[in-house]
């Protein structure tokens, strides 16, 4: 048997735990208690079964031997004695004799002295020929060569829904014909309680079994449910819950099984993220550290830079090369130490209302961009967003449209929502040949550049993953598709008011 660690988790709302609970009763526990139910309802209906069929078969034996027997001795007590053509009157009082209204009732056949057939019944309204079955009759005329022996045959009929026994027999081989018709309805009503006595034994097995079931599924099913809450708030990162274990059975084994992998898994991600914290603090130094030898660069190629024109020609395109090169540098340690402080979740919104409009045409005027770019941007269109943050993502995502998508570039601007809480939505269209399908979902990851085999080239790979960063810290996001005619659209959303002004985590 299992059990988890105590936690301080909040309970789950009620209704959240009534669907659960529901949802674990139509699986396994359903399962388990229809597969109890259904071994006990075979078992209990195939043992009262039997027991149903040896007791109707004992009841019934028994009485219609004690009948037979009866009948029998009867015969040799009251009708053995008549002539073989006695008259009609010494038939009925020998079969007023052999049968009764306690017992059975009889019918005597015989020929009389002037030859007439003579049936005389002990009751003429219970009993006469015509209830004999023919098939019983031509069994009973069958001759036998032992005369001397009484051939008693009989059969089990039903008259009028109740069951008889009906028996005959040929007295001293050439004398009278004797039938007999016993009623059945004390042995069946006898077999009636036997068979309501055994139903409600199966149905008492039945809901044993179920309540076996349940308390069997409980015994089995908690720990199962355990393992699996454990395993829910294993995937939620609490990397230190295990499961208290007790016993050697193979829940228990489970559960050694499962703090085992979990020991494991924490051990991996702690190696994991010390790995990555010690690759930030590296990528965070390393950008530190470059800044002050490439201040000193910079200073020296803005100098090449101005005197490149009075340089001999052949030294001029290194020197040109050189500044542009130390530029992309400078950019690319910015980059990074922006990276770094939003893996630190240091980065932080300084907020301002603007006009979104004036932004995208100061935006695409510090590029030279307003003569490449369509702009429909609405002016009055005021948003709290923070203005740097807005610079660097249209820039990266004009860029990107300008450097990789076809002309004409678009830009539009539209509101969506009402008020504050309403959104601002920025549009940015190419003409390009659009974002193969394989590369969509990668477009935002850092480092990633669609063409694999170009390992140098004038992007970094991190412009659009900033940009998707600073969306996300204003409370926004970014998202890329193929527009219906061709070309890329990359749409980006941001509250007219941020949800928060720290870290956008």
């Amino acid at each position: 048997m299992t059990s988890d660690r105590p936690s301080e988790r909040p309970r789950a709302p009620r209704s959240h735990r009534f669907v659960s609970g529901l949802l674990r009763l139509t699986s396994l526990r359903l399962r388990l208690v229809a597969v109890f139910a259904a071994v006990a309802l075979t078992a209990a209906v195939s043992v009262s079964g039997i027991a149903y069929w040896l007791n109707r078969d004992a009841v019934l034996t028994r009485a219609q031997n004690n009948a037979l027997n009866d009948f029998r001795d009867s015969l040799q007590r009251n009708a053995a004695a008549l002539p073989p053509a006695p008259t009609c009157q010494a038939l009925a009082d020998a079969a007023h004799r052999t049968g009764g209204p306690n017992t059975y009732q009889v019918v005597l056949l015989a020929t009389g002295p002037d030859g007439t057939p003579c049936a005389e019944p002990s009751d003429q309204g219970v009993f006469t020929m015509a209830d004999v079955p023919a098939t019983l009759q031509k069994a009973v005329n069958t001759v036998h060569t032992n005369d001397h022996v009484y051939h008693l045959h009989w059969e089990r009929i039903s008259l009028q829904g109740h069951p008889y026994l009906v028996a005959g027999a040929r007295i001293n081989g050439d004398g009278p014909t004797g039938y007999m018709l016993k009623s059945l309805d004390a042995e069946r009503k006898d077999l009636n309680s036997l068979a309501w006595s055994l139903g409600i034994a199966t149905l008492l097995a039945l809901i044993g079994a179920a309540l076996l079931a349940q308390a069997a599924g409980s015994a089995v099913l908690r720990p199962v449910r355990r393992l699996g809450e454990a395993a829910q708030r294993l995937g939620e990162g609490h990397l230190d819950t295990r499961l208290k274990v007790s016993g050697t059975d193979e829940l228990a084994e489970m559960s050694r099984t499962f703090n085992n992998a979990a020991e494991a898994l924490e051990t991996r991600v702690e190696e994991l993220s010390a790995r990555e914290a010690a690759s930030r603090r590296f990528v965070a130094d390393m950008s530190h550290e470059l800044r002050t030898p490439l201040t000193a660069i910079t200073a020296v190629t803005d100098v090449l830079e101005d005197e490149a024109d009075a340089l001999d020609p052949l030294i001029a395109p290194a020197v040109r090369l050189v500044v542009s090169e130390t530029r992309r540098l400078n950019e690319l340690v910015e980059t990074l130490m922006e990276v770094t402080r939003f893996d630190a979740g240091t980065a932080k919104l300084r907020v301002d209302e603007v006009d979104v409009a004036d932004m995208l045409i100061a935006c695409m005027d510090a590029r030279a961009w307003l003569d490449s770019v369509e702009l429909d941007a609405p002016r009055g269109v005021l948003a709290t967003l923070d203005p740097r943050r807005l610079d660097v993502i249209m820039a990266n995502l004009i860029g990107n449209a300008l450097k990789h998508g076809g002309a004409p570039v678009r830009v539009g601007l539209r509101t969506e929502g009402d008020g504050d809480d309403g959104e601002i939505v920025i549009e940015v269209t190419d003409h390009g040949p659009g974002i193969p399908e394989d590369v969509l979902p990668h477009v935002f990851d850092r480092f990633y550049k669609a063409d694999a085999s170009r390992a140098r080239s004038e992007g970094s790979g991190l412009g659009l993953s900033i940009a998707l960063e600073n969306a996300h810290i204003h409370g926004g996001g970014i998202t890329a598709a193929n527009g219906p005619h061709g070309g890329a659209v990359f749409t980006l959303r941001l509250p007219r008011r941020p949800r928060t002004t720290e870290d956008g985590q």
